[in-house]
């Protein structure tokens, strides 16, 4: 009997497992509808002021700008790492550092010297732990403080750019793609590149009027653009997470009915044989009397 205890509290435990997944199963996905919204929303956004960019730097002559000024000698590069403060997002994390790890060493093939800042938690103990320099970390992300955590790092990254200490910068974030579909990326953003259309520089000529000059609107929308390129790594990796820890919790419920199946199966078929002992020691007991 005591093998029949430890199986019926075998199978508690597992149901009020399959509780917790399930219930952090609708939390993901009540979350991941609202991340999922402002990544999408913000995406047109950053397209919209691509193009201006381009249409400008195509009609305004020569432009120039330090943040778009490769420095002459590269030997110092930052990557921006974006993890998640929690787990139980199946591979979210690690999936992407060890695809960061693999991006790290071809820099370091380059002859760079690769330094690393890093957002959230699971970032911070991961290369920390395997012996990475990280100059700083940021934990416990409030997507409601996105933009000030924004213009705080747009700040260090152009600051360090600016005075060349770093001479290029890249970001390392998991690119939503759907709800089982999330991709490492790797982007460089500085120094930015300020592509131009064919049809704007064939038109370059044509009679158009800048207020204020091409000058001061290239100056005017770089930082913006800079920080709607760090901003979406922030509301990328928000989604994705979410994207992935409710694909997780719902694999570990499913998981946890199966399991739950095949103890009730053990314990139908240990308490039968269990009563047919019984049965066969009093039809013993009976013919020996």
């Amino acid at each position: 009997m005591a093998n029949l205890r430890d199986i019926r509290r075998r199978i508690g435990s597992v149901k009020n497992t399959k509780q917790i997944t399930s219930a952090m199963k609708l939390v993901a996905g009540a979350k991941l509808r609202k991340a999922t919204e402002k990544a999408l929303a913000a995406r047109p956004y950053q397209d919209a002021l691509s193009g201006v960019l381009k249409s400008v730097g195509g009609r305004a002559g020569d432009v120039s700008n330090p943040l778009l000024e490769a420095h002459e000698t590269v030997g110092k590069a930052v990557v921006v790492v974006f993890g998640s403060d929690k787990g139980l997002c199946g591979s979210f994390n690690n999936s992407l550092f060890r695809d960061t790890e693999r991006f790290i060493r071809e820099l370091q093939g380059k002859g760079l010297e690769v330094t690393l800042r890093t957002f959230g938690k699971k970032a911070r103990g991961y290369f920390n732990g395997r012996g990475y320099t990280v100059t700083a970390s940021e934990i416990e992300l409030n997507p409601n403080a996105y933009m000030d955590q924004v213009h705080r790092l747009a700040d260090h990254l152009v600051g360090d750019f600016s005075s060349g200490e770093v001479d290029e910068v890249y970001l390392a974030f998991n690119e939503f793609k759907s709800v089982m579909v999330q991709i490492a990326s790797h982007p460089k953003v500085l120094p930015l590149t300020l592509e131009v259309a064919e049809e704007d520089s064939q038109e370059a000529q044509a009679d158009f009027a800048f207020e204020p000059n091409g000058q001061e609107l290239i100056n005017t929308l770089l930082p913006l653009y800079l920080q709607g390129i760090l901003l979406q790594a922030f509301l990328e990796t928000e989604a994705g997470e979410h994207a992935s820890r409710m694909t997780a919790m719902d694999s570990a419920t499913r998981n946890a009915s199966d399991l739950i199946d095949s103890l009730t199966l053990q314990y139908n078929r240990a308490r039968q044989a269990a009563i047919t002992t019984e049965i066969i020691e009093v039809v013993s007991g009976a013919e020996a009397l």
